[in-house]
């Protein structure tokens, strides 16, 4: 008897994304001789199934070993022994799959399993969405930090993903880095790879991500920015609406550093008169004491306002 019978339809995608082909192109095996009773297909196809299911850690290892599913996910060798016991697949997971040439793998097989996917998708724009979240620890996990912001002592990843939710690549980082901190690792590379098939490429974040850099990079690009919490009509490459937040409008300027002031005019403080940093002017200003707990305190010692 089996619970999980509906994994065989996933191996059956999987055999036809070709992903053990991938896995022998992207992962190395040190062993030798009798001790490769198990494939890396095997192994990775047993740790990343038994996830799917529901079995977040290793405790269920040993019942699954001999669950008829998760024999039939295995190559034809296992059918009769049954898959890895927990002490192989413990192995696997912790010293195996975290050599610094199987990390690198692990994502190219990450990627190029999407782009299996990709080809059938005839559309010509793409769009890239980018946000961090919070991954909680309990104990003292090396990298691990308090998170203001969160609240919680965890570890800060970021995640990029397409418009049909498949994450295209993520990077784990300490707890109290910056929502935006390493965004050029993960979205450059992949403008380029999909203005190489000659797509559009339209980037999608929060305000966290209304950065100069960031925008300078996309429009060197030629790629578009929106930022979902406007709902305002998308502007040509380039340009980014700036909210006017004492008379209550848009307007939109050229390379403009913020999309949308999300605080009502009664909650900002009036700032200076002249020009802000890329010529926006500041007509608003967020008070310090309402920045976002992750932010860098203000250099003012009295706490006087800024521009967010």
């Amino acid at each position: 008897m089996t619970s999980d019978g509906g994994l065989i339809l996933v191996r059956e995608l999987d055999e036809r994304l070709g992903l053990e082909k991938l896995i022998e192109e992207h992962l190395s095996d040190s062993r030798q001789g009798l001790n490769k009773q198990f494939t890396l297909t095997d192994l990775l196809r047993q740790s990343v199934y038994s996830r799917m299911a529901g079995y977040e850690d290793l405790n269920d290892t040993l019942r699954l070993a001999a669950d008829p599913t998760f024999r039939l996910i295995g190559s034809q060798r296992i059918w009769d022994r049954g898959a890895a016991l927990t002490s192989t697949l413990h192995w696997f997971e912790t010293e195996l799959l975290t050599k610094g040439e199987n990390l690198m793998g692990l994502m190219a097989l990450n990627r190029e399993t999407l782009g299996q996917t990709e080809c059938l998708d005839s559309s010509d724009r793409v769009v890239l969405d980018m946000d961090s979240s919070e991954s909680l620890v309990h104990g003292e996990q090396e990298g691990s930090a308090y998170n203001g912001h969160f609240e919680s002592v965890c570890y800060h990843p970021l995640f990029l993903f397409n418009r049909h939710g498949d994450c295209l690549a993520a990077k784990l980082r300490p707890g109290n880095v910056h929502s935006a901190e390493d965004w050029d690792e993960l979205l450059l590379p992949e403008i380029e790879r999909q203005q190489k098939l000659g797509k559009d490429v339209v980037f999608r974040a929060d305000a966290a991500f209304t950065k100069p850099e960031i925008y300078e990079a996309l429009e060197k690009r030629g790629s578009e920015v929106r930022h979902p919490d406007t709902g305002q009509r998308e502007l040509g490459p380039g340009y980014c609406r700036v909210a006017d937040a004492t008379r209550g409008k848009t307007e939109p300027q050229a390379s403009g550093l913020v999309q949308g002031l999300s605080l009502p005019s009664g909650q900002l403080e009036d700032g200076a008169a002249g020009g802000g940093e890329g010529g926006v002017p500041l007509r608003g200003a967020v008070p310090a004491s309402r920045l976002y707990r992750d932010e860098a305190e203000p250099a003012q010692p009295d706490g006087g306002a800024v521009l967010q």
